[in-house]
């Protein structure tokens, strides 16, 4: 018999006011409109690592949205990921207050160049002691590609295709220009580095064209954790082959089931290992002393959340302008260059059913009660579902996190369903029981003499 997994947690937030909950903001107890500001954040990271957190999870968009009514009006009013700062620029100092605390990061590969940007992933991990993971996107927002000079969005399954050229040449300069004992930092022969164990990367290909040594030497990681969300077929396809940790969201664990089993599947078909995939679910969590008193909070909120402004980001995230259809009158999604599988999971849904399911400003899976049945949802999520862990969205800041860590936090710990101390290492370490790569990742196929992969 398997023994029960540990859950895995991040917490999933933003560098701006609104995030997933939208209208949260305006509650008296919310400090999100303090995101400019570090002080800020370095609480939060110490509060996190309080509550032996895996990771914090940063989530990022370029381009605004500006699909609902046609215009930024909303968006703007209720601060709907507008304004939105960098996610990358809050690390170094989130790490200088913690030891073991994960970081994921979000960042848009199909505005950015793969030679500048590696060494901008290498220099965080090199900070951070190896705490760094990506969450590669390819972006959704057409505001973002006229923001960038480009007439539209290009399609769907085109924007993989540079992905999956973006992340070999990234391969290529994190495990391939420079071998593991190439720093000698040898004073008396004044030899910092060994030329003949740096190595340029020469790349042509479709969508770029590379030559030149990496900036940075073998970072304690080399490649950063990599984190995946597409959830569409072509997407699974990519996960299958590059990700370490995908996201997934279902209205039930037997729906999650089945995409948990899609998704090993197809790790399976991609020469990797089921076990290579950590999957971890999106989920919302109001908890209290007593199940009375989590109910009566969950209407407390409700006072404060804009359902619309949660449809609004709905809209960018289908590219179809919700506000043009009737509140009972179904919509059809037809074809866009948007998110895929989200715009095929609603179609001939209503805008009346659209502002129930986001009565709290966003559509993650909810739960509410006393510590002990959070404890027990969360784990029939994880041993019905298959899944691996949660990404906890922030409903008030940092507030739901501190009332899951000193709730739930026991209430797991008690069952043997969460960690009681943090293993040392890096983060793929603490994950997955290695510091590099394993050896059946694509990325291995690049790897330099003693670059140490996993098995």
């Amino acid at each position: 018999m398997k023994p029960a997994k540990t859950i895995l947690l991040n917490a999933f937030n933003m560098n701006c006011v609104g995030h997933i909950h939208h209208g949260m903001w305006t509650h008296p107890d919310d400090r999100s409109i303090e995101f400019n500001r570090l002080g800020y954040w370095l609480d939060l990271a110490r509060t996190l690592e309080r509550g032996l957190f895996d990771g914090l999870f940063i989530a990022d968009i370029l381009g605004v949205y500006d699909v609902y009514q046609q215009g930024i009006g909303l968006t703007a009013s209720e601060a709907i990921q507008l304004p939105v700062n960098d996610p990358l620029m809050l690390v170094s100092a989130m790490a200088s207050v913690t030891e073991h605390l994960g970081f994921g990061l979000t960042a848009n590969l199909s505005y950015e160049a793969p030679y500048p940007f590696a060494r901008r992933f290498s220099t965080l991990d090199h900070l951070t002691g190896g705490r760094v993971g990506w969450n590669v996107v390819t972006g959704y927002l057409d505001s973002a590609a006229r923001a960038m000079g480009q007439t539209e969005l290009s399609g769907h399954d085109r924007r993989y295709d540079r992905a999956d050229e973006f992340l070999d040449v990234s391969y290529q300069l994190w495990e391939g220009s420079w071998e593991e004992d190439a720093v000698l930092a040898d004073r008396q022969r004044r030899i910092y580095a060994d030329a003949s164990k740096i190595h340029p990367i020469r790349h042509r290909g479709e969508f770029y064209q590379l030559e030149g040594v990496h900036l940075s030497s073998p970072s304690p990681q080399r490649t950063p954790l990599l984190f995946q969300a597409g959830s569409s077929a072509r997407g699974i396809r990519f996960a299958a082959r590059h990700a370490e940790c995908t996201f997934v969201n279902g209205s039930t664990p037997q729906a999650m089931r089945a995409q948990v089993d899609k998704l090993r599947q197809a790790a399976r078909e991609a020469g990797r290992a089921p076990e290579d995939l950590k999957i971890l679910m999106g989920v919302s969590v109001i908890v209290a002393a007593t199940e009375k008193e989590a109910r009566e909070k969950h209407q407390a909120y409700l006072r404060y959340a804009s359902p619309e402004a949660g449809i609004a980001h709905f809209s960018s995230s289908t590219g179809i302008d919700l506000s043009q259809f009737g509140l009972d009158e179904p919509i059809h999604t037809g074809s866009t260059r948007a998110i895929e599988s989200v715009t095929q999971a609603y179609s001939g849904w209503t805008r009346r059913q659209l502002l129930e399911q986001h009565a709290l400003g966003g559509r993650y899976a909810l739960i509410v009660g006393s510590p002990s049945q959070v404890a027990e949802a969360l784990i029939a999520w994880v041993d019905e579902a298959g899944i691996d862990g949660f990404n906890l969205t922030r409903i008030l800041n940092p507030q739901s996190y501190i009332d899951f860590i000193d709730w739930v936090v026991p209430e797991l710990q008690q069952r043997g369903r969460y960690k009681t101390a943090y293993q040392p290492g890096t983060l793929r370490k603490k994950l997955f029981n290695h510091d590099r790569l394993p050896s059946r990742h694509p990325a291995a196929r690049w790897r330099v003499q003693g670059a140490d992969a996993a098995p």
